[in-house]
């Protein structure tokens, strides 16, 4: 049985989106914001977002700990026949994700997290990889999935 390119992009822009999410958990440990690992799988808005955040967080003492839970799903696929952008949707869950004051460890906030919608695009670069262009995400609760 032979694999469709839309079936090749989907399962590699939903790789790249989940591995962006995985780096920028493992960064934001630290809050490098120079971290080359941001660029893995990210590029452009993405990248740009990624990076400022990380900035944010590092002037203010702040880094992550925890993980993100994704369950992205795949929107659209275009063009179809050669797919070039993927559109994901994921109900990310941020509750066993949270930022803590670097100098005590303390939580900076009483926040629980909890699950977002983010919407993302990916896109198949110059080099043949996937990498997420930009993405948006809505605050808590905004799904539920």
């Amino acid at each position: 049985m032979q694999v469709s390119p839309s079936d090749t992009a989907k399962r590699q822009a939903m790789a790249a989106y989940v591995a962006m999410w995985r780096d920028v958990a493992v960064v934001s440990a630290t809050s490098d914001w120079r971290s080359a690992r941001l660029g893995a799988h990210a590029t452009g808005d993405a990248l740009s977002v990624l990076s400022r955040q990380m900035y944010a967080d590092r002037y203010n003492h702040l880094v992550s700990k925890g993980d993100p839970v994704n369950k992205p799903v795949v929107e659209s696929v275009t063009p179809v026949g050669a797919p070039k952008t993927v559109m994901v949707h994921d109900c990310g869950d941020d509750s066993g994700w949270l930022k803590y004051r670097a100098d005590n460890g303390q939580p900076v906030d009483d926040q629980p997290g909890g699950k977002r919608s983010i919407t993302a695009e990916v896109k198949l670069v110059s080099d043949g990889s996937w990498r997420v262009t930009r993405f948006a995400v809505e605050g808590v609760g905004a799904c539920t999935g």
